[in-house]
């Protein structure tokens, strides 16, 4: 039997997923969303694509829940997109209702699923979906360091003039403005980018990095980033249903590691079958530990302002 994944949310994040995981051949997708005939047309576009692709899983379009019925994955995208001068925090309160209420519903008819999260602002959402879920916290995760490592990582490499598969990126803490990539562990080939530019070139991708999301966003003016969060997703899919055990930077709940507890990150997590399957803790210095938990602070922030009503 192939695997199931349903994507909830049918716009530009949520179609995409939708399609690379059905073109990786990761298992059938359910595309679903509340607008009637748009998850339906998007599905059957992508699938009368496979023929070209030369992929067999299918792709189903729905507004109807019972759709997704016992799925490995349910990934969460609904929810309002980012706009120019608008903050992932400033959607808190608009999409905290919208994970609450899919997440609620979908977690119930695949009660052994792993979900992940992409609706913004991410981290918080994760804790709204661990919620309402009811799940443990191996199996709520966050897309987020993916994302932010692979716009990093062709940052790195337009810089140096090299190829992307030379590189390699490291980004810790929320995904916002806040988050940390950290330099010496940013390779190209194994090299740190420490050794290869100047600082200042090395704090340019830093910062650009950090406001990667919002670069887009100002520039599409009626949207915000797509193709790079859904194959971002897509990896994470893999990861799990193909039981890597393979280690990515993930928004994960964490009880202790790296100082900190009852909060949503963005650390190293090992990814299988199961989810979650450890958090991976690296060395860092009194500086970078000090901008981890202060990017983990301002996300405890959000969490705080989310109703207590919301669980199961």
């Amino acid at each position: 039997m192939r695997n199931k994944i349903t994507v909830i949310g049918a716009g530009h994040v949520g179609e995409t997923v939708a399609f690379n995981c059905a073109r990786l051949e990761l298992g059938d997708v359910v595309l679903l969303d509340i607008l009637d005939g748009v998850p339906q047309g998007k599905a059957l576009d992508s699938f009368e694509s496979s023929p070209i692709f030369g992929f067999d899983s299918n792709i189903l379009g729905t507004n109807d829940y019972a759709e997704t019925a016992d799925s490995d994955v349910l990934v969460m995208t609904a929810g309002l997109a980012r706009q120019p001068g608008m903050s992932r925090d400033d959607l808190f309160y608009k999409n905290l209702e919208i994970v609450e209420t899919c997440i609620a519903q979908a977690a119930k008819l695949s009660p052994g699923a792993v979900i992940i999260v992409v609706t913004n602002p991410l981290d918080a959402m994760c804790e709204v979906a661990r919620r309402a879920s009811g799940f443990p916290r191996q199996r709520v995760i966050g897309m987020a360091g993916i994302l932010d490592s692979a716009r990093m990582r062709s940052f790195i490499a337009r810089e140096l003039g090299v190829s992307v598969e030379n590189t390699h990126a490291f980004v810790l803490g929320g995904h916002g403005d806040s988050m940390v990539p950290l330099a010496r562990y940013s390779t190209v080939a194994g090299i740190p980018i420490t050794n290869l530019m100047p600082e200042d070139r090395v704090d340019a991708i830093i910062d650009r990095t950090r406001k990667g999301g919002g670069e887009i966003v100002s520039l599409l003016k009626t949207g915000s980033a797509y193709y790079a969060p859904g194959l971002a997703v897509a990896e994470m899919v893999e990861a799990i249903v193909k039981d890597k055990h393979k280690i990515l930077p993930c928004a994960a709940y964490l009880e202790g590691e790296y100082g900190l507890s009852e909060t949503y990150a963005g650390v190293p997590i090992q990814l299988g079958r199961t989810g979650m399957e450890k958090i991976v803790e690296i060395e860092l210095t009194d500086d970078e530990r000090d901008a981890f938990h202060a990017s983990a602070e301002s996300v405890k922030e959000l969490i705080a302002m989310i109703p207590a009503a919301t669980a199961t």
